[in-house]
């Protein structure tokens, strides 16, 4: 290969990876929540079932991959004031147990526009996978009037400061 042909296809290798970035942030709106999040790449769309404040209930979800960690947004609506809070801890005791959280750090957490609850909360979590590896995990569980509302970034090692960027960019629409 000539020197030419061959310093181009050098640049063209080093520079390419640079023209795409792992993270392309983009607003979100969970459809019939007003809730706005920002991804950092494009979340399908999914919904399960799950147990939580004695029944079965349906919990949407906003998922990605990114930076070598997953995204998401997951909701579910409750038709009993009551059970709010017990839902609020029973998010935060499944996502500890999840990942067998060997060291817990609570923030404080400030979604513009949600109900104030004495137990939502920004957890920083470690542990590790069924497998033994180790896992990163940082959640936020609030709600808003009757809806609760789970944020969470996951991965072996978390992006920097896509975090905060994460968390930061939650948000309810008036």
């Amino acid at each position: 290969m000539p020197w030419p042909s061959f310093v181009f296809a050098v640049l063209v290798s080093v520079t390419l990876p640079a023209c795409a970035p792992a993270l392309d942030w983009r607003e979100v709106r969970a459809e019939g929540t007003g809730i706005v999040a920002s991804f950092p790449c494009k979340p399908d769309r999914h919904a399960r079932d799950v147990a939580l404040a004695g029944a079965r209930l349906r919990m949407d979800l906003l998922v990605c991959e990114a930076g070598g960690a997953t995204f998401g947004l997951g909701y579910f609506d409750l038709a009993d004031p009551a059970a709010v809070t017990p839902a609020v801890q029973r998010l935060r005791d499944v996502a500890q147990a999840n990942i067998g959280a060997n060291e817990v750090r609570e923030q404080a957490v400030a979604v513009p526009g949600m109900t104030p609850n004495p137990l939502s909360v920004r957890l920083v979590l470690t542990g590790r996978r069924p497998d033994g590896a180790p896992i990163q995990e940082e959640l936020a569980v609030f709600v808003r009037g009757l809806r609760v509302y789970q944020a969470t970034v996951l991965g072996e090692r978390l992006p920097s400061g896509a975090v905060d960027t994460f968390f930061a960019g939650l948000r309810f629409e008036s």
